[in-house]
C-alpha cells in the first residue's frame, strides 16, 4: 500500500507486519504487549470518541508524557486520521511554557500520562479559553481517564465518519505542530506536514541496517528518547514500517535494566548517554583488580587508533573476546546499531563503540527538516562525520560555511510568525539551519559548530565553543563543560565535574577534596587536575581558542533547572545567568 499520511504507517503495518507485540510498555512490573491490529482498533476508538467530543479537522491536541508508552502512539493514530492536529509537548517546560503554548496553539484537549502533569496543567487550564479538558493515561483521582473517549468510541456507529474523513487528508496538510525548547526566548511552533515527516522516513529507511538472518518479527527496539522530540518520533514510525516490536523504556534511570530485559536490537541515543555508557564501561573494568583491570586496559588501547576499513588484528579478536564481548552483553548482545542524533558525538568515542562491536551511526538534523538531513550508513561511514545528506535533500553550503536544505521533509514554517518563517529560509528557498559545515570530497557532512553559539575575542579571533567542548568531555573528571568568551580577552569554561568519579580520585589519592558539589567545586586539587586535562587538550588548539582559565560549578546541570534541553544540550543563556557570579571570576571581575 502506498504511504503518503502518518497514520498510513499503522495501516501499512497491520497489512505487511501484523504481530502479537507491535508496541510494549511496562505496567506496575510487566511489559504488555498490544498487538498491530488491537493499536489499530484502538486508535479507531479514540478517532470515534474525539468526533463524538466535537473534535474537527484542524483542531489540537495536546500530548504530553514523561515516558514513552503505548498510549501515545494509540492518540496519535486516533488524532492524524481524523485530521486533527497533534501537539506534543515537553513535560519538563514551566507552567508559563505551557500557558504561552496552549494559548498559540489553541489547543482544545489535552492528554498527559500521570499525576505530577496532570497537576501542572491544572494550573495552565483557567489560563487558556480554548483548553476543554484534560485526559490522563494513568488511574488519578478526580481526574478524567483516557478510557472515557474510547468508552465514547466503543460504538462503531461512527466509523464510516472517520474513514471518510481520512480519505479526505492530504498529504500536504498540516499533521502535527512541534514547540521548539529552544535557548533563548518563547517556543516557536515549527509546522510538519504528513509529507514532511513521510518524505524523512522512507528516505532514511535503506541507511538502517538490517541483519538478514533476523525476521521482522524477531527485531525488538528500545525507545527512550523523548517521543515529543521529532527525531524519535520519525524513527518510530520507521521501525512500525520495517514491523519491528516497539519497546518503551520506563525512564533514562532504568534504561539499564530495561535494555537487559528486553535485549533489543535498535536504540536512538544522544551522545551524553553514549558517554555515560563509556564511563560505566571504564568504571567497571578498573575496578576489577588485578590482571582483569590490565586485560582492559590492554583492550581499550587497541581502540584509540581503530580503522574501521581495516580487518581485525590477531590481537583486537582476542581483545574482542575477552572485553569488548562484555560490553554488547551490558547492551543486551542484540545489538545492530546504535542511532545517534542531537549533537555532536565524541570522535574517540565513536571509534570505540565501532571498534567493540557497537556500530554507532551519527546523524544530523533540526526538527524543522522532519529531522534528517544526513546520517551514517553501514554501506557510507565515516566517523568524525554525520554521514551522507539524503537522496531526496539538496543541501548548499553558503558562503559563510552556513549549512542550507531545500526538499520536501523541510518544515511549512512557524506557526503565526510569519516574519521569523521569512527570516529562516534564503531569498532562493533554502532553509538556513544556523550550523557551520563543509561536505568532504567523498560527499561525507562535516558540522563545525552552532553558526550563533560561535564568539568572536575581544582580539578578534573566532572560537567554535561545540567543538572545544566536545574535545574536553573525553576527560573522565567532566561531566559538562561550556566554554565562554564571547568579546572577553580570553576563551574560558564553566565545568561541572563528574563528581562520582571525582571521589573515587580523591579516595585513591588520599585527597581530601570535601563530600557535596559544593565542598568538591571549591577544591583546588580537583580544579588543578581537571585543568592538567584542559591544559592537555589547549596543546593541540590554536593559541586564541586555549581555555585559559577554569570554574567549577557547585550543582549539577539538569534538565529540570532548565540548564539542559530535553535533548540534553546546553542552554548557554540558563547557565551563564545561573552561574554569572562565576563566569564574572574567570574574567577577575569578581
Amino acid at each position: 500500500m502506498s504511504i503518503t499520511r502518518l497514520f498510513d504507517f499503522a495501516h501499512h503495518a497491520l497489512y505487511k507486519f501484523p504481530k502479537e507485540d507491535a508496541l510494549v510498555t511496562k505496567y506496575n512490573g510487566v511489559w504488555t504487549k498490544t498487538s498491530t491490529q488491537e493499536y489499530v482498533n484502538l486508535g479507531n476508538k479514540i478517532s470515534r470518541g474525539l468526533l463524538k467530543l466535537g473534535i474537527k479537522p484542524g483542531d489540537k491536541i495536546g500530548l504530553i508524557s514523561t515516558n514513552n508508552r503505548t498510549e501515545w502512539h494509540v492518540m496519535d493514530l486516533g488524532i492524524l486520521q481524523i485530521g486533527a492536529i497533534d501537539v506534543p509537548v515537553y513535560p519538563t517546560i514551566s507552567v508559563e511554557d505551557y500557558i504561552y503554548i496552549f494559548n498559540n496553539a489553541e489547543i482544545k484537549y489535552v492528554f498527559v500520562s500521570d499525576k505530577d502533569l496532570y497537576e501542572k496543567l491544572l494550573q495552565v487550564k483557567p489560563q487558556v479559553e480554548s483548553l476543554k479538558g484534560i485526559f490522563t493515561f494513568d488511574e488519578i483521582p478526580g481526574a478524567a481517564n483516557w478510557k472515557e473517549v474510547l468508552d465514547l468510541g466503543e460504538n462503531e456507529d461512527n466509523q464510516q465518519e472517520v474513514e471518510d474523513i481520512a480519505k479526505t487528508i492530504q498529504p500536504d496538510d498540516l499533521a502535527t505542530l512541534i514547540y521548539t525548547s529552544g535557548t533563548t526566548g518563547r517556543p516557536k511552533g515549527v509546522m510538519l506536514t504528513h509529507r514532511n515527516i513521510v518524505a524523512n522516513v522512507l528516505a532514511s529507511d535503506h541507511r538502517i541496517p538490517r541483519n538478514w538472518k533476523l525476521e521482522y518479527t524477531d527485531i525488538k527496539v528500545l525507545s527512550f528518547l523523548p517521543i515529543c522530540h521529532i527525531f524519535e518520533r520519525m524513527i518510530s514510525y520507521l521501525f512500525m514500517y520495517n514491523g519491528f516490536s516497539i519497546h518503551f523504556a520506563e525512564s533514562i534511570d532504568k534504561i539499564g535494566d530495561n535494555v537487559k530485559e528486553v535485549k533489543p536490537h535498535y536504540m536512538t541515543v544522544v551522545p551524553r548517554l553514549v558517554e555515560k555508557v563509556y564511563d560505566k564501561i571504564v568504571d567497571k573494568g578498573a575496578a576489577a583488580g588485578g590482571l582483569k583491570t590490565k586485560i582492559f586496559y590492554w583492550a581499550l588501547s587497541l581502540l584509540d587508533n581503530y580503522d574501521i576499513k581495516k580487518p581485525k588484528s590477531l590481537k583486537h579478536r582476542i581483545a574482542d573476546k575477552l572485553v569488548f564481548s562484555k560490553w554488547r552483553e551490558g547492551l543486551g548482545g542484540n545489538m545492530i546499531t546504535l542511532v545517534s542524533g542531537s549533537a555532536a558525538l565524541s570522535t574517540k568515542l565513536n571509534r570505540s563503540f565501532h571498534g567493540a562491536g557497537i556500530p554507532i551511526l551519527e546523524g544530523y538534523g533540526l526538527t524543522e527538516t522532519s529531522p534528517v538531513i544526513a546520517v551514517n550508513s553501514f554501506e557510507r561511514v565515516k566517523i568524525g562525520t554525520v554521514g551522507h545528506v539524503l537522496d531526496n535533500l539538496d543541501v548548499k553550503i553558503q558562503a559563510d560555511g552556513e549549512i542550507t536544505v531545500k526538499g520536501p521533509s523541510v518544515f511549512q514554517g512557524y506557526y503565526k510568525d510569519e516574519e521569523k518563517t521569512k527570516e529562516a529560509f534564503t531569498e532562493d528557498g533554502y532553509f538556513m539551519t544556523g550550523d557551520i559545515g563543509h561536505i568532504d570530497a567523498e560527499g561525507f557532512l562535516h558540522i563545525t559548530d552552532r553558526k550563533k553559539e560561535m564568539f568572536k575575542t575581544s582580539g578578534g579571533k573566532y572560537v567554535a565553543p561545540q567543538v572545544l567542548e566536545n574535545l574536553a568531555k573525553g576527560s573522565k573528571f567532566i561531566e559538562q563543560i561550556m566554554v565562554v568568551g564571547d568579546g572577553e580577552k580570553m576563551p574560558c569554561a564553566l565545568v561541572q565535574p563528574d563528581y562520582a568519579f571525582a571521589k573515587l580520585w580523591a579516595e585513591r589519592k588520599h585527597l581530601k577534596i570535601g563530600k557535596t558539589p559544593e565542598e568538591m567545586a571549591n577544591s583546588p586539587e580537583l580544579k588543578a587536575r581537571i585543568m592538567k586535562d584542559i591544559n592537555l587538550l589547549n596543546a593541540t588548539l590554536g593559541k586564541w581558542e586555549q581555555i585559559k582559565k577554569i570554574e567549577l560549578t557547585p550543582t549539577l546541570w539538569t534538565i529540570e533547572d532548565g540548564l539542559l534541553t530535553p535533548t540534553m544540550k546546553l542552554k548557554r543563556k540558563a547557565v551563564k545567568e545561573k552561574f554569572f557570579n562565576l563566569y564574572e571570576k574567570l574574567y577577575d571581575r569578581a
